[in-house]
């Protein structure tokens, strides 16, 4: 399935698409819609969903690797 991304904006009446795009007949369609009226706001909704994911991968509890379990070992820099 391919899927394709467009942003779109709500004018208080229609969605309307910020770039032209050519619907073939009978498309199904998802809409999504992003709460708050900022960029950024989404920006730093995404950073801080990263930021936690990161911190459940790499947190303190994490074990200690040793140079034992490793393939190839890292050149010093």
């Amino acid at each position: 399935m391919s899927v394709i991304t467009l942003k779109a904006h709500y004018d208080g009446k229609q969605v309307c698409l910020d770039e032209p795009y050519e619907f073939p007949v009978n498309s199904k369609l998802i809409v999504t819609v992003l709460p708050g009226d900022s960029l950024e706001e989404e920006r730093q909704a995404w950073l801080a969903a990263s930021q936690a994911a990161f911190v459940r991968a790499y947190g303190d509890d994490e074990p200690d690797y040793s140079n034992a379990v490793l393939r190839e070992t890292p050149p010093r820099q």
